[in-house]
């Protein structure tokens, strides 16, 4: 099957996402509300988890496995990442728009971020860890990397008790809609 990245991009940057139904059929979907991890002074995480990255255990890179990380993501019992999605997401990395930030133990992947990158904007689409910690840290590394390559926002899609211990906090669809179109036409690079 073919895909146009272009629309797939598109959809993307006007505020809708995709996943697959229990039948695994794939679609767009958006929500009256999102939920964004803050890129300033409003991101926080555990004492616990600062002397965790104290140790420097884990070591942090971009996409040196990235369809490990879609096959962590995806490995639940129930997922919505389907294997029409997953071939989507190699198609948006060999394109450039889709990204694993990872966090390795040794030769072992412990953890990563599954996103899309169009202009300022990181979708963060899934995440998962092999090794305690491992997503946690990837995430404290991965807003410093946003914050320091000057990404706008870090959309989180949807709240879940693990996210709102880093900060994260809704906003509108209609508020949403405006802070991605400023983030979309921004120049940024997370490499």
């Amino acid at each position: 099957m073919e895909y146009d990245v272009a629309a797939i991009v598109r959809g993307y940057a006007q505020g809708y996402f995709l996943m697959s139904d229990e039948s695994n059929n794939l679609g767009w979907y958006g929500s009256n509300e999102r939920t964004l991890i803050p890129l300033d002074e409003r991101f926080r995480y555990p004492k616990s988890l600062q002397r965790v990255i104290n140790q420097e255990r884990f070591t942090v890179a971009i996409n040196r496995d990235f369809l490990g990380v879609v096959a962590g993501c995806a490995n639940r019992d129930t997922t919505w990442i389907s294997p029409e999605l997953v071939k989507i997401y190699e198609l948006l990395y060999q394109n450039g728009y889709a990204y694993s930030f990872e966090t390795w133990l040794g030769d072992k992947l412990a953890g990563g971020i599954l996103g899309i990158v169009i202009g300022g904007a990181f979708i963060g689409e899934s995440m998962f860890f092999n090794i305690s910690e491992g997503s946690k840290v990837a995430m404290v590394k991965l807003v410093a990397r946003l914050r320091q390559r000057k990404f706008r926002i870090f959309d989180a899609q949807m709240m879940n008790p693990h996210l709102a211990r880093f900060g994260a906090y809704h906003i509108s669809s209609e508020e949403y809609a405006v802070l991605l179109k400023q983030a979309v036409s921004s120049s940024c690079n997370l490499i």
